[in-house]
């Protein structure tokens, strides 16, 4: 879909793209995670997410009946490259999700690694969360079979196993942030749950709020505290994916699927 090259003249028009990468943690909160980004940006947005329980960066996955093709696969990077913005932000999440699939750190790493090339292809601002290697790490031997059986119930990889494999990913991100130059944060063991992986639902917001903050205020203005509250309720239609197979069977849907009131559009991979 073509989308007239923004001004700011024009308020009627997104100044700014935002790209949200990610898995549950990201689903779970997204409306918060965009309105916090809204609040930092201020301004209409034209935003990119792919994200969904279970999702992989690089293989495609099922949840139940829903499947969803790995991030580095969907349809977002055929958008972002067909638009020009004054300015992207990106937030990138939930990358250990991979790691009870059994794919290697090595590959977990070439994949986040690909979406960062293709982010910095835009001068994308990127910000990453690391993976919560001590929460996963104080996890039972008990607890952790029992979750591994619900919520990865294909996965045969021992908690030791895991927790190793969770450490490479751990240092694999330190040394490609050194690299490429982008924010990565690190996540305390306390924000999370029983389950080590899932942030607490009543931390969210101190949570998101402390990474969307790294983005650079450069060019960004404030917003006073009555501005802050406008999207907590301002869906005007909320976005679906653009593909997902349910039973197997594809759908699809034309992007931008939700909009907000100030004219931001999202779009859902």
């Amino acid at each position: 879909m073509y989308r007239p090259i923004p001004t700011e003249n024009d308020p009627r028009i997104p100044l700014n793209r935002i790209i949200l990468l990610g898995a549950s943690n990201l689903t779970l909160s997204l409306r918060l995670v965009i309105e916090l980004m809204q609040t930092r940006v201020n301004s209409p947005s034209d935003i990119l997410v792919a994200a969904g329980h279970g999702r992989s960066y690089g293989q495609f996955s099922q949840v139940l009946v829903r499947g969803l093709p790995g991030i580095t696969k969907c349809g977002l990077w055929r958008q972002l490259d067909l638009e020009e913005t004054q300015q992207t932000y990106a937030f990138l999440t939930d990358i250990g999700n991979d790691i009870p699939y059994e794919n290697s750190p090595a590959k977990i790493l070439a994949w986040v690694g690909k979406c960062v090339d293709r982010l910095q292809k835009h001068s994308a601002q990127i910000v990453m969360t690391n993976v919560p290697v001590v929460s996963i790490e104080n996890l039972t031997e008990r607890r952790y079979l029992f979750l591994r059986n619900i919520l990865y119930p294909f996965c045969r990889l021992s908690k030791s196993e895991v927790v190793e494999n969770a450490y490479l990913v751990h240092q694999g991100l330190i040394e490609m942030s050194a690299t490429k130059q982008f924010v990565l944060c690190e996540q305390e063991p306390d924000w999370f749950g029983s389950d080590g992986i899932h942030v607490k639902y009543w931390k969210r917001k101190a949570f998101y709020r402390q990474f969307i903050q790294k983005f650079l205020s450069e060019g960004i203005e404030q917003q006073n505290n009555e501005d802050k509250k406008y999207c907590t309720s301002s869906w005007k239609q909320r976005p679906r994916y653009a593909y997902k197979t349910i039973f197997g069977k594809p759908i699809y849907c034309q992007q931008p699927s939700g909009r907000l009131v100030d004219n931001t559009t999202i779009s859902l991979y």
